[in-house]
């Protein structure tokens, strides 16, 4: 075991797991942070997902140890009051079927739309892309990123 120090949504937390403990299980069930979601735990569906230095990683196979002084931002974490742009567009279009991936597709569109404010549809597939809805909600997904991009 051992200690690390985290800096984790604008706060400061210590630690102590295995070098080799995945992020998602840290957040979850050291830290109490559940919004972040274990879906495959092979970094292929994309529930994991939260910011690193606000670039979307996938958290399942993130070892705690490889974190060092890198912001981490989570679902809860990405506004104060849960009225982050993104947010607000998956309210107003009603995304959220089983709601399970919405944590995860929520990040990734957050990251993304920092670094590409202004998408096209085409572009924001492609983003979208790595992220898996379990309920085939992609049109609604899509719908939200673009209504985002107007409000941000």
């Amino acid at each position: 075991m051992a200690n690390y120090n985290l800096r984790i949504n604008g706060k400061k937390y210590e630690v102590d797991v295995e070098e080799d403990t995945p992020l998602l299980w840290v957040l979850r069930d050291h830290l109490g942070l559940v919004g972040t979601k274990y879906s495959c735990g092979i970094a292929q569906c994309g529930a994991c997902t939260v910011h690193i230095n606000g670039e979307a990683t996938f958290s399942c196979v993130l070892p705690v140890s490889s974190i060092g002084d890198d912001k981490v931002t989570t679902i809860e974490g990405l506004s104060e009051d849960g009225d982050h742009p993104v947010q607000n567009a998956w309210n107003e279009i009603d995304v959220a079927q089983c709601g399970y991936c919405q944590a995860g597709q929520i990040m990734n569109a957050a990251s993304f739309l920092n670094k590409n404010p202004k998408p096209t549809l085409d572009e924001i597939d492609d983003a979208m892309n790595r992220n898996i809805c379990r309920c085939g909600t992609y049109h609604k997904i899509r719908e939200a990123v673009a209504l985002a991009t107007k409000t941000k």
